[in-house]
């Protein structure tokens, strides 16, 4: 899943650790989400979106990757 997290981080002057402290994570969970290794609860999209005053759907983006893959054979 793609997402604008260090966007939304850089616009709001947060380090991630600063970010993982107001959401109740490690700074290692938002590293994670961050580079798109790690996919976020939904509570925690939640706590993100409203963190940063914006919809889920904002912040991330739902890749189909069967449909994307198909996309590339096709």
């Amino acid at each position: 899943m793609k997402n604008n997290i260090k966007v939304y981080r850089a616009m709001n002057d947060l380090t991630q650790e600063s970010l993982a402290e107001k959401v109740g994570v490690t700074r290692q969970t938002i590293h994670a989400i961050e580079k798109g290794k790690y996919d976020p609860s939904l509570e925690l999209a939640f706590k993100l979106a409203g963190l940063f005053g914006v919809r889920i759907e904002d912040i991330f983006l739902y890749e189909n990757r069967e449909a994307r893959n198909s996309e590339r054979k096709g």
